[in-house]
């Protein structure tokens, strides 16, 4: 995924930063909690697609 697509998107939950992990190829909304996946890197921004965040992670 560009690096300059992944200052523009936001979380489509809050609206917030989303911060871009590329080795595990997602980006993740700590204050929801959410990691939305990038495949073929095209980010899946659909809440239903994103996987929760382990207390570690957050």
């Amino acid at each position: 995924m560009d690096h300059r697509l992944a200052g523009i998107v936001a979380c489509p939950v809050c609206h917030g930063k989303l911060d871009y992990y590329p080795q595990e190829q997602e980006l993740i909304c700590k204050p929801d909690g959410l990691a939305f996946p990038i495949q073929d890197g095209i980010p899946v921004l659909l809440e239903n697609e994103a996987r929760s965040l382990t207390a570690e992670e957050r």
